[in-house]
């Protein structure tokens, strides 16, 4: 019997697998979030890493699921974290 919370991991990394669909779609996640810490650099007048970005990420699907609970915020949350891990090995 497959649990909730492995489905959720589960999910989350065929989603983020290198050659996953957020992959192919977006690139790699230096990629992606490299270039979302560029804007975020500009518009906070700071710099901005992609790791902080992952992190960033992760706390809005958080800030999300208090409101509204959803298996996809769950999965998207537990995904950005592990990017974020990935991120700052890098």
């Amino acid at each position: 019997m497959t649990t909730k919370r492995a489905e959720i991991l589960g999910e989350a990394a065929r989603l983020i697998a290198a050659d996953g669909e957020r992959g192919t779609a977006y690139g790699s996640p230096a990629e992606n979030f490299g270039r979302i810490a560029v804007g975020w650099s500009v518009i906070l007048e700071k710099p901005i890493s992609a790791e902080q970005v992952a992190l960033c990420m992760a706390w809005l699907k958080i800030a999300r699921l208090v409101h509204s609970s959803t298996e996809d915020g769950y999965v998207d949350g537990a995904a950005y974290i592990a990017l974020a891990a990935e991120l700052a090995d890098e």
